[in-house]
């Protein structure tokens, strides 16, 4: 009984460790993509403003969904942290580039715009899925 229950728990430590690597990296995903952003999207969601947290609840899962991709298909954990730098910077590309579809898109979430939170959130996930896709390999 105690044999197979060790056997079980065996892979325990890398469990950990990639659990407390990818909670790690979308924290730190969440800091940055917050300072890229002229508001600030927990006050406007503290404020209730739908639109702030529809926009960055769609780049934190645009984030992980590549993220939970690259560790199903890494080989080590210091290749998971590779493909999650660049789940990263796609993601940090994303959101730069709908700022340039949306010149003042930054003030109309400000603004508690829907529309403008739910363009942000939905860009923001299907680029993470096309991301996820592509680290398939």
């Amino acid at each position: 009984m105690i044999a197979s229950l060790t056997a079980y728990l065996q892979g325990l430590p890398a469990f950990l460790a990639y659990f407390g690597t990818s909670v790690g990296m979308t924290v730190l995903f969440v800091v940055v993509y917050v300072r890229l952003t002229p508001h600030r999207e927990f006050a406007l969601i503290k404020a209730n403003n739908v639109a702030a947290s529809l926009a960055l609840g769609g780049a934190v899962l645009g984030f992980i969904l590549p993220l939970a991709s690259a560790m199903a298909n890494s080989v080590s954990l210091v290749d998971f942290m590779l493909w999650g730098l660049v789940a990263f910077v796609v993601q940090a590309v994303a959101h730069l580039a709908k700022r340039l579809v949306i010149a003042d898109l930054p003030a109309r979430i400000a603004a508690g715009e829907t529309a403008a939170g739910v363009f942000a959130g939905v860009v923001s996930l299907g680029v993470g899925v096309l991301n996820a896709a592509s680290m398939t390999w």
